[in-house]
């Protein structure tokens, strides 16, 4: 059996029960040595790995395979305690302590040992140990005595946010994980107060760690990770030590594997020791994410579903093949119901299996995808996250469990409430998801009051909970500046108290106002202190036709105004400590048309940010920014009306939201292609079609010009993206006359419907050996499906 990546075998374990029972005061130690020995398992200095035994003797011993000699008690405590007034007083400033050193620990030195547990044990909250695997412990001194100490051993397992900061796998990091230490204690004796000292300290001790940690055991680290409680401690140092915080834990320890003990949960900060500390820890591979100069020299996709879902970590590989197969399957069918999708029986049932697989979700379909859109983000200077909510209704599917009313009355529509975050570059080519958030409301509660409740039990917490979705991201890139942004309903006044006070450096906030709100020092509210503003400029909007035709196209010309104002808190309105929220300071840009011969139809913006506006141009550019707002818009569009997401048919409520997460994906995708031929027209078609597709589209186009098959000429370039795209368009509908301007997404959808089976075709008759799929996988479920 495999423990601890060692091989047990039957002779193995026969050995390990004939020595505890045959060797007269055998202890646990030397039991792991001579285990060690067995199995020839050492470090790469040929040191026996004893301690990694002992975990894996232990795991046997649980699961009752063997029994172990009786464990002998340890004290991990000094024998000789040094007096708390031994401790030095030191109130100096940093250059006045030139003689900061590091002392290195080691065992053998029992004196300096016995000084580094007493002060961890006296000052550091977690004690002095034990220390986790192999480790390094230091301690810092001066001519004034004893300053400090820390520590560094084995780092944590798993850890989400280090690991997709990374861009690992399961694979990649059992491989990768040996080259990241922790540093699991830092002090700085409280007697000592001297500002500066610890990241002035953090940065000797990082300088020196690889090679010390090489000495001594023949593997350099390349990556350093450490914990901060902030509850306790603000992280001070480490960010003047120039560390990257990542984000938080889940609250649970290293042993806790089923979450049962909450623990507070702690900001994880990390600091690369070399600069090519992706590609070791990747060990070759391409990390999940990998940042790219610009658009147009992004790495060429070859399968778009590899890129979103590739990385999905689902227990088992063949359920990841299974989603990716799914997913082309939807793209190549978007308005088609599964059984058409899937295109066969037995490809039908696995899907329905999936679907209703317990270890499928939403959000584990939708992580990978996260961390992809991350990479597209990392080659803009600015992103735009667009956050909204739309109801999913699924009021024809009856015999449908887990919905809730989603109308205005309970016992009227049913479906599912979803929020999505969807990020945009300045151009409004939509980058990906990076939060979604799907919840049934609960009949019981529907109707009642929740004004007196915290935002977190109300449904407004949906909307911070994606800006902290989008301030983690704008931690792991920080060269590009995202901004949240929301409509009327996200006009709350905790969403800016957070982003103002919490998230200082997090994303800024680009809302439109619904509520004329107080402003301070003023004795008008808000909107009538931005129309006593001097009038800034004039833009002038094209308002196009609405689809009814009872507002006909017309140019609106927009009068500017701008200021800095502060917001007063509202009446009641507290924070998590039970304090009242202070005022705060934002812009607001308001953009009213004048002179219109239509009243009822003037516009109006009303905008509050958090980025500076302090003249015509920044204004103009917030709104230009707001107006990409409509994109979401779009998005949710093209997955109820191009997907069809309402028409899903699978009974339950769970089932539907992993559906609807690989669904919101495809329209995504489907999207983002008709965006990018917008922006980048001379791009390749590469970039989004395979080679059957761009020909076969050629050759059926050249078909319809009057040309017999087999006189049709493919070209042996592939075209631009522009031209493949609005040839697919036309096999949707689109006419390409000089007033039609670019395709839209709904033709697009309608063209990939047929270009599938162009494909395909063309695939069999020229005998193409590009694939069109990937070879299918057998998902073991449970025969119950549909």
């Amino acid at each position: 059996m495999q423990i601890s990546g060692q091989e047990f075998t039957e002779e193995i374990i026969a050995q390990i029960r004939e020595a505890v029972t045959g060797t007269a005061d055998l202890t646990r130690a030397r039991l792991s040595r001579m285990v060690c020995e067995w199995l020839g398992w050492q470090h790469g200095d040929g040191r026996l790995k004893e301690m990694n035994c002992r975990a894996a003797l232990s795991k046997l011993e649980k699961r009752g395979v063997i029994e172990l000699p009786e464990a002998r008690s340890t004290n991990f405590g000094p024998s000789k305690l040094l007096k708390q007034e031994e401790w030095s007083t030191v109130e100096a400033a940093l250059s006045e302590l030139k003689d900061v050193e590091l002392v290195l620990v080691d065992g053998r030195k029992k004196a300096l040992s016995l000084i580094w547990r007493q002060m961890m044990k006296e000052h550091h909250p977690l004690g002095d140990g034990p220390l986790c695997g192999a480790q390094l412990r230091y301690l810092v001194r001066s001519s004034a005595g004893w300053l400090g100490g820390l520590s560094f051993s084995a780092a944590a397992w798993r850890l989400k946010a280090r690991d997709e900061w990374i861009g690992w796998d399961d694979r990649a990091r059992s491989g990768g994980l040996s080259k990241i230490v922790g540093n699991s204690r830092f002090l700085i004796l409280p007697s000592v107060a001297v500002p500066n000292l610890a990241s002035h300290v953090l940065g000797m001790v990082l300088r020196r760690l690889g090679a010390d940690w090489q000495s001594r055991y023949d593997g350099e680290p390349v990556l350093v990770e450490t914990f901060v409680d902030p509850s306790h401690y603000e992280g001070t140092c480490y960010r003047a030590a120039n560390w990257t915080e990542l984000g938080l834990t889940k609250g649970r320890g290293r042993q806790d594997r089923r979450s049962e003990c909450k623990l507070e949960p702690k900001q994880i900060f990390v600091y690369p020791l070399r600069a090519d500390w992706q590609a070791v820890l990747c060990e070759g591979r391409t990390p999940l994410t990998v940042p790219s100069p610009t658009l147009l020299k992004a790495p060429r996709v070859v399968d778009w579903a590899v890129e979103e879902f590739g990385n999905c970590e689902l227990g088992d590989a063949r359920l990841t093949d299974r989603l990716q197969t799914i997913a082309r399957d939807f793209f190549a069918q978007p308005s088609a119901n599964l059984p058409q999708s899937c295109g066969s029986r037995a490809k039908t049932k696995a899907a329905y299996r999936f679907l209703d697989h317990e270890e499928t979700s939403m959000e584990k379909v939708l992580q990978p995808h996260y961390l992809a859109t991350e990479s597209r983000i990392r080659r803009e200077p600015v992103v735009l996250a667009v956050q909204d909510t739309s109801s999913v209704n699924y009021s024809g599917l009856k015999e449908t469990e887990g919905l809730g009313p989603i109308g205005t009355t309970v016992n009227g529509a049913q479906g599912l409430i979803l929020h999505s975050t969807l990020t945009f570059n300045v151009a409004g080519t939509p980058l990906g998801l990076i939060d979604a958030q799907c919840w049934r409301r609960d009949p019981a509660e529907f109707g009642k009051k929740k004004n007196k409740l915290p935002i977190e039990e109300k449904e407004s917490n949906k909307w911070l909970k994606s800006y902290r979705a989008a301030a983690d991201v704008q931690t792991r890139c920080p060269d590009s500046m995202i901004v949240s942004v929301g409509d009327r309903e996200a006009d709350i006044y905790e969403l800016f108290y957070e982003a103002t006070t919490e998230h200082p450096k997090g994303p800024k906030l680009l809302i439109r106002a619904a509520k004329d709100r107080h402003v301070q020092g003023e004795h008008t509210r808000l909107r009538e202190t931005l129309e006593q503003q001097p009038l800034a400029g004039e833009q002038v909007l094209q308002v196009p036709r609405s689809g009814n035709k009872k507002r006909q196209e017309r140019e609106a010309h927009m009068e500017i105004r701008y200021a800095q104002v502060t917001l007063k808190a509202p009446q009641g309105k507290k924070d998590k400590d039970g304090k009242k929220l202070a005022d705060i300071t934002v812009f607001a840009v308001l953009a009213q048309e004048k002179h219109s011969d239509v009243a009822k139809d003037a516009l109006e913006w009303l905008l509050l940010t958090t980025l500076p506006v302090e003249n015509l141009e920044q204004a103009k550019e917030k709104l230009a920014w707001y107006a990409k707002r409509w994109g979401i818009e779009v998005f949710h569009r093209i997955i109820k009306s191009g997907c069809r997401i309402e028409d899903r048919q699978l009974c339950e409520a769970s089932r539907l939201e992993t559906c609807l997460a690989i669904d919101m994906v495809v329209a995504w995708r489907i999207y983002h292609m008709t965006q990018l031929a917008r922006e980048t027209p001379d791009a390749s078609c590469e970039e989004c079609f395979s080679a059957d597709e761009w020909k076969s589209v050629e050759v059926y186009t050249s078909r319809r010009q009057g040309l017999a098959l087999k006189n049709a000429v493919v070209p042996t370039e592939p075209p631009t993206l522009r031209k493949i795209i609005r040839l697919v368009a036309g096999l949707g509908g689109f006419l390409g006359r000089k007033c039609d301007g670019e395709p839209g997404a709904q033709t697009i959808w309608r063209g990939l419907g047929r270009l599938s089976d162009l494909a395909a075709m063309y695939g069999d008759l020229t005998g193409s050996t590009e694939p069109l799929g990937v070879p299918q996988v057998h998902v073991s479920r449970k025969t119950r499906y549909g």
